[in-house]
């Protein structure tokens, strides 16, 4: 059986979404599709608006055959990062090809300018350096970084977020070693960021959400396969929210104000006395959005706070985020399959260069116990009943499975 992976937050699964996993079976002509999917925390620093279970559960009825998880350590980090975490693990499920969306469609550009970044590299790590240097956040030195070294205009170029994961998918595929043969899906109308809804039948999840948070949710039914929009409906009226970043603020404020300085010195991505920042704006927000207002500035992007906030929140510190990051993969986590994803699974138990784990009650170490208190933070905001049942669930559900 051939199988082709995508990576994917799914938050939520739209039509798009479809649209991608059916593209992907058509154009490498695989059997099988297996997603790694971000678990409760995402790569821009936010909670997923439903649960892993039920975005999993989204996917697995609209034509994914296996979804694996793609641990905290990777899901909330730069692009290159979370790549090469989520290259690792499908590498390990024995893909054949990867498929990811992108404003291009053509795999040629991504492939041209690898090799353009491959022989510019050394140059282009310096003028990062040194445009941060200057107080440019990240993304916008890389970006200047780029277009200093004049590439030629069918060069596709590192601005669009697809474009980049594109980038960072095939570069990890490249220096891990694997054999995977990477492809493309032209993005169908909708952007990455757009906002709005139209009559149009896709949509971006940033607009989506958007809608759904200001409880205009019937407006996304037609951008949405009928089970998923069916079970956001269901977690919303199981637990009375959807989740955002301010069902959080309150642990957070608590969490900054209530920690010694020098701890939160400690915390993975707090650079450059950001502890003082964090706790001035904690003592004069009352709000998540007015605590990001105060927090942003030229060096530090909305996304990066975020990211930094969820570190806080799951107590991540830099020599945690060290420890784990020092090594490869060590299990994959099974969250859910269908028939086809099962029979793959047996097929190729003998080959699967990783174990794969259903339960984490058997996990043990640095990376347990860092998705344990990531898991934990996450259920935080529902009521005591349902976090506690919520907790035990976590440790002992089996995946989902799809008949």
């Amino acid at each position: 059986m051939k199988a082709v992976g995508i990576v994917v937050e799914y938050n939520p699964f739209h039509n798009g979404h479809l649209f991608q996993v059916e593209q992907a079976r058509k154009l490498t002509g695989a059997d099988v599709v297996i997603v790694v999917m971000s678990g409760t925390f995402l790569q821009r620093g936010e909670p997923a608006i439903v649960s892993k279970w039920q975005r999993a559960k989204m996917a697995l009825t609209a034509g994914v055959d296996l979804v694996i998880e793609l641990p905290y350590m990777y899901s909330t980090q730069k692009a290159e990062i979370f790549a090469n975490g989520a290259i690792s693990l499908l590498a390990a499920m024995g893909v054949e090809f990867i498929n990811f969306g992108s404003e291009s469609g053509n795999i040629e550009d991504f492939e041209n300018l690898h090799m353009f970044m491959k022989s510019h590299q050394t140059t282009f790590d310096q003028l990062v350096k040194a445009k941060m240097k200057l107080g440019l956040s990240y993304p916008r030195a890389t970006s200047e970084a780029f277009c200093q070294l004049e590439p030629d205009s069918s060069i596709l170029t590192l601005t669009e977020p697809n474009n980049i994961l594109g980038f960072h998918y095939i570069k990890a595929i490249s220096e891990q070693g694997h054999k995977i043969k990477a492809t493309t899906t032209l993005r169908k109308q909708a952007h990455y960021h757009d906002r709005d809804i139209t009559q149009k039948r896709i949509a971006s999840a940033t607009s989506i959400r958007q809608a759904i948070a200001n409880g205009q949710s019937i407006e996304v039914k037609h951008v949405m396969p009928e089970t998923s929009f069916r079970l956001i409906n269901e977690y919303k009226e199981a637990f009375s929210l959807l989740h955002t970043w301010e069902h959080y603020y309150n642990l957070l404020q608590y969490k900054i104000l209530s920690t010694p300085l020098n701890d939160l010195g400690l915390i993975y991505e707090c650079e450059e006395g950001l502890e003082y920042r964090m706790k001035q704006a904690s003592k004069l927000s009352s709000s998540f959005t007015e605590w990001m207002e105060y927090m942003k500035t030229k060096r530090y992007t909305w996304t990066r706070l975020q990211r930094l906030a969820t570190h806080v929140l799951t107590n991540t510190t830099k020599a945690e985020m060290k420890e784990v990051l020092s090594l490869k993969p060590q299990y994959i986590r099974l969250l859910g399959m269908n028939q086809i994803g099962q029979a793959y699974l047996n097929q190729t138990k003998k080959q699967r260069a990783l174990p794969l784990i259903t339960k984490p009650a058997k996990l043990e170490g640095t990376v347990a116990d860092i998705e344990e208190r990531v898991t934990n933070v996450y259920i935080a905001p529902l009521d005591t009943k349902q976090r506690t049942k919520q907790i035990r669930e976590e440790m002992t559900r089996p995946p989902i499975l799809i008949q």
